[in-house]
């Protein structure tokens, strides 16, 4: 019993190290001000995104995605 807890800790530990991603204080959104700050800062950057050539591979969509969510994110 207490190896097998040893080992599901174990395989926890390894699967919070290969996260990688960043935290973001989601309770600012709960700031109406906050809250339209960002509605508008990804609604610009999604905007632009559509104004570029149609993505073909959806990776690279993915990612851009990804990316003006974050940065949004850490702007506002």
């Amino acid at each position: 019993m207490f190896a097998e807890v040893r080992e599901r800790l174990a395989v926890s530990k390894q699967a919070a190290q290969r996260f990688d991603g960043e935290s973001f204080n989601l309770r600012k959104l709960n700031d109406l001000e906050v809250r339209k700050q960002y509605q508008i800062e990804i609604t610009n950057r999604f905007v632009a995104l559509e104004n570029l050539s149609d993505e073909k591979d959806i990776n690279r969509a993915w990612e851009n995605i990804k990316k003006n969510i974050k940065t949004s994110g850490k702007r506002v």
